[in-house]
């Protein structure tokens, strides 16, 4: 592509190119077109960047050397705007009539501008690539962040782990201290037994010391009055026992209820840990365990306040308690001092003061105990509740550090789709400014296709004999053929590798197709050996929708859009005709069999026009109106084509196929009319004798196609050396492609590559082949327009 000579100016150019070309100038004159884009663009900026005007005064350059070398050095400093890209890409160079060295220029320094362009565009594409391993690490990054954060979640669940293991720990103990306690309290029981038995017996020594025993007797009616009195005095004690004991039951159900909510705050944190341990995969569902916590805490704290208000309303009934016994206590001190003068008649009374004694003292004793309980409690409850506000800390801390990571992560994701977005307008701006050089410069368009291997190919056996370089340069439009240990690199418009789909195809030629509608010549046609893949690219297969080739999904295309034209006042009219060049002869292939076999011996005749129209005489030609119309006559086609079987393919195509669309369109609110026209066209492959094992019927046919694309070679190779006579007359194929390879159309070729390493010699030869024909030059194509008169109108369906 490189070593293309592009100060050659266009072969043949004619009087209405030269008019009809500057559609980007318009009537501007050149100077002026310089000071409206110096305006426009240049100006004073705040950076080292170049007008874009000052690329304009560089016409004074004449060596092809000394413009490189200018351009080198200031390609480094200008910079462009897509309003300046879209402006340069639309400008048209304005042609004079018979003012050669001016045209050639004009087309040298807008070649010179686009080189410019297109060097900064693949700055800033390189630029772009960075920018996106940038996004990436910084992806990773955060990735790696969020990792860290999980693990040191993990280590804070295991910390409440242990927090938890060491709290039952604290239970455990406690219930051994309570069950010491216990142990304490019957030794002070068999303690106070054995000091009331004492003071018994010291009592009873003072009885036997009395010596009022006539005054007690005199007195016993008293006494015995004043025991009936103490009987009533030790029932309602009795009473009062029975109430402590309530209570004490009460007390004790309180104390289960305390435990209870005790547990089902443990149960609680457990929830917690759990929410923690799923935060980064339920975050939904970790905010709704979070409100069921808090909502938690909250029936904590108002069990707290309750059982706070149950201790001091105890506190309270303990005081009044203790009011009671100790008046209790004096009075019963009162009546032991009584009793003790009439001890020896009164026996019984003080055995039932001491038993009173002792039960009082063990109510006491049970009510100190409970008291500790509770303050035992209160301080369990209190830790219970500083662990839970610890828990709903490092709750909002987690949640507040994913929310971070979270929020990084989305902006990162932003970032990464808008450099992809602006990857793929670079991407289509890169195409257009291509499409753009290729029709200034005229050259005939290749891609390359590589079939995908084959249940019968030994590409699995040997090594890979086709590789796809992966620089910037050449990514998605280069292609490595090693034979024998040398590699051979080539460049095309566009390379597809093995694995591209048929609409990964169809979207590159989709805006050529589009360009028939327009009024431009439009062909496109596949080249390659036999069993490449050229029949399947063309016409595909019709059952599976996603395998349907560029024959009918470029007529969908016209279809759809010729119907979507309807509404800006664009009617077309559209015919259809359908060949095949077989052994030298054309066969129409539209004809009825019936009538087939009659007009076997038939001669067709091309006919080429002055405005570079072809005709064949005597060729079926079919209005068409629908995609169902092309499909049938599409598969009637197919039917009539010469195909047949040798040892490279099983169902080898025998003739070159040509597909031809005529479209003639009419807007009837400008009266504009346009004339295009689409050829699609799979020739025959090449192959060898060798190889195809072919006799009889077959060895004429193989030689009458390797004639031809012989004779296609020999076009090709006058085209590339600008001969002046171009030897189209040799074959009816190189005839009947003439206005394709020599006019003014848009040619696009296909060349067909297997991955067999045993037809590496044939894939070698089609890829030079291919690129000469990229080193081609036929011409700007023009559009077929004209301004219809008012009283000549057609009508058009």
């Amino acid at each position: 592509m490189a070593s293309r000579n592009q100060n050659r100016p266009p072969r043949s150019p004619s009087a209405k190119d030269g008019v009809g070309g500057g559609g980007g100038g318009g009537g501007v004159p050149l100077d002026k077109r310089r000071r409206i884009g110096a305006g426009r663009i240049g100006g004073p900026t705040s950076t080292d960047r170049k007008p874009f005007g000052s690329v304009n005064k560089r016409q004074d350059v004449t060596a092809s050397g000394d413009v490189g070398s200018t351009e080198g050095s200031e390609s480094e400093n200008i910079e462009f705007t897509k309003e300046e890209v879209e402006a340069l890409v639309n400008e048209k160079p304005k042609m004079k009539k018979f003012d050669h060295k001016g045209n050639l220029e004009l087309v040298n320094e807008l070649n010179n501008r686009l080189k410019l362009c297109i060097k900064w565009f693949q700055k800033r594409d390189e630029a772009h690539v960075d920018e996106q391993g940038k996004l990436r690490n910084a992806l990773q990054s955060s990735e790696k962040r969020c990792a860290d954060s999980e693990v040191e979640m993990k280590n804070k669940e295991e910390n409440f782990n242990e927090v938890i293991s060491q709290l039952r720990k604290d239970n455990t103990s406690l219930q051994e201290k309570l069950t010491k306690e216990e142990s304490e309290k019957l030794d002070a029981i068999d303690c106070h037994t054995r000091e009331k038995e004492a003071r018994i017996a010291v009592e009873t020594l003072q009885a036997s010391l009395s010596k009022e025993l006539e005054k007690a007797q005199q007195d016993i009616l008293a006494a015995n009055q004043r025991a009936t009195s103490l009987d009533d005095m030790y029932k309602r004690l009795q009473e009062y026992n029975l109430s402590l004991q309530q209570y004490n039951s009460k007390l004790h159900a309180e104390l289960e209820t305390a435990r209870e909510s005790l547990k089902r705050v443990e149960k609680e944190k457990a929830t917690i840990v759990e929410n923690l341990s799923t935060l980064r995969g339920h975050y939904s569902s970790l905010q709704d365990q979070l409100t069921l916590s808090r909502a938690s805490q909250d029936e904590a704290m108002n069990q707290k306040e309750s059982l706070v208000n149950e201790v001091k309303c105890l506190r309270g009934e303990l005081q009044q308690v203790r009011d009671d016994r100790d008046r209790q206590t004096a009075q019963v001190q009162a009546l032991t001092a009584e009793v003790l003068k009439y001890k020896e008649s009164t026996g019984k009374s003080f055995a039932e003061i001491d038993n009173l004694m002792a039960k009082t003292k063990s109510l006491e004793e049970t009510c100190s105990t409970q008291r500790e309980r509770i303050h035992l409690l209160e301080h369990q409850l209190t830790a219970a509740n500083e662990k839970l506000k610890m828990a709903d800390l490092s709750t909002e801390e987690a949640r507040t550090e994913f929310e971070e990571q979270r929020r990084t992560t989305r902006d990162l994701q932003e970032r990464l789709m808008e450099a992809e977005h602006q990857l793929i307008e670079g991407e289509k701006l890169r195409k257009k400014l291509h499409n753009t050089i290729l029709e200034l410069k005229g050259n005939i368009r290749v891609f390359c296709r590589v079939r995908p291997s084959l249940p019968d190919d030994s590409v699995g056996t040997e090594a890979p004999v086709i590789s796809y370089p992966t620089s910037v340069e050449t990514l998605g439009r280069g292609i490595d053929l090693i034979q024998s240990g040398q590699k051979y690199p080539f460049t095309f418009d566009k390379v597809f590798s093995h694995d591209a789909s048929q609409q990964d195809v169809f979207v590159e030629i989709s805006q050529l197709i589009q360009s028939a509608l327009d009024g431009y010549k439009v062909c496109i046609f596949a080249y390659g050996q036999t069993g490449s893949g050229k029949t399947y690219t063309m016409m595909g297969k019709t059952e599976a929708p996603d395998q349907k080739g560029l024959i009918p999904r470029s007529l969908e295309q016209i279809f759809q859009a010729s119907q979507s034209l309807l509404a800006q006042g664009w009617k077309y009219k559209m015919q259809a005709s359908m060949l095949e060049i077989y052994n030298e002869n054309i066969r129409d292939l539209l004809t009825n069999r019936s009538s087939a076999t009659e007009n076997t011996g038939k001669q067709y005749t091309i006919k080429h026009d002055a405005n570079g129209n072809t005709q064949v005489t005597d060729l079926t030609i079919v209005d068409v109106c629908s995609i169902q119309e092309i499909s049938s006559l599409l598969r009637q086609a197919a039917q009539s084509r010469s195909v047949g079987k040798t040892q490279m393919n099983e169902q080898s195509s025998r003739s070159h196929f040509v597909f031809t669309l005529r479209i003639s369109g009419v807007n009837e609110n400008t009266e504009q009319q346009v004339q295009g026209v689409l050829n699609l066209i799979d020739l025959a492959g090449s192959e060898r004798l060798s190889r195809s094992g072919a006799t009889g019927d077959r060895l004429k046919e193989t030689q009458a196609i390797n004639k031809s694309l012989s004779c296609l070679s020999d076009v090709i190779f006058a085209l590339a050396k600008k001969e002046d006579h171009v030897p189209f007359r040799n074959s009816k194929l190189t005839y009947l492609l003439q206005p394709c390879l020599g006019g003014d159309s848009k040619t696009l070729m296909f060349v067909n590559i297997s991955p067999e390493p045993t037809s590496v010699g044939e894939s070698l030869c089609s890829l030079r082949f291919a690129a000469r024909v990229n080193a081609c030059e036929i011409g700007i194509p023009r559009r077929q327009t004209t301004v219809r008169p008012v009283d000549s109108r057609l009508s058009y369906g």
